[in-house]
């Protein structure tokens, strides 16, 4: 048996430290968002994008999709894609509805 067989895949462990440390970092600045009183759009478009990010790295290094075949990539990443395009479509019906509503039904 060669190597890569026997001992399997591994990563360095300086980089699940550097990632862990940049988790940290996107951490903090999430707490800083609300330190700094952000209001309104500003303070939730922070929040989202640190979450995103946070959770991308995460998805990426710690559970090995960055490493992965792309078709495998695909198909997890795809369906709650999916799933976020329907809500925004549906959430865009909803305030079509509700807005018919109360022009029509005063």
């Amino acid at each position: 048996m060669t190597t890569a067989t026997t001992h399997g895949q591994t990563h360095p462990i300086g980089l699940y430290l550097k990632i862990w440390a940049l988790l940290f970092v996107l951490s903090t600045l999430s707490y800083l968002v609300d330190y700094f009183h952000f209001h309104g759009l500003m303070r939730w478009s922070l929040i989202v994008l640190f979450m995103l990010l946070k959770a991308g790295l995460i998805v990426a290094v710690f559970m090995h999709m960055a490493w992965e075949r792309l078709a495998l990539v695909y198909a997890i990443l795809v369906p709650p894609l999916a799933l976020m395009v329907l809500v925004g479509l549906m959430w865009a019906e909803a305030d079509y509805t509700f807005l018919t509503r109360l022009f029509f039904f005063r």
